[in-house]
């Protein structure tokens, strides 16, 4: 199921090195193949989401950004429809996010989410 243009703009994106540090040293972390999430809440009221790929990946700028690329539209499918508002959402791309179909990667982000228990079902 595709998110509507209004679900998407209620996603921010996190840019700020330290907002990752923080979420990365006192948030949540779960990894699946295709990627790994790590979770905090916040108290902005907002979700925000950030993205990152690590050079562990590929030396490659062009394969990261691809991978960055799928881990945009894979949030953007998911977080609006099934994540918990007022929390920080990071992913990290792995190998297989790279080769891995965009439903599975989809797949990958619901189950990080049921297993964190950040998602809205389990609110």
């Amino acid at each position: 199921m595709q998110a509507s243009k209004a679900q998407l703009k209620t996603l921010t994106r996190i840019k700020n090195r330290g907002d990752f540090l923080k979420i990365q040293s006192k948030g949540q972390k779960w990894v699946s193949h295709g990627l790994i999430l790590q979770i905090m809440p916040n108290d902005l009221g907002l979700t925000r989401v950030g993205f990152t790929v690590s050079k562990k990946v590929s030396n490659l700028a062009v394969k990261r950004n691809r991978v960055k690329r799928r881990l945009r539209a894979v949030a953007a499918d998911i977080l609006p429809l099934h994540a918990k508002p007022s929390c920080d959402y990071i992913l990290v791309g792995r190998a297989l996010s790279a080769t891995r179909p965009h439903e599975t990667l989809c797949d990958d982000l619901k189950w990080c989410l049921r297993k964190t228990g950040y998602d809205k079902e389990g609110a």
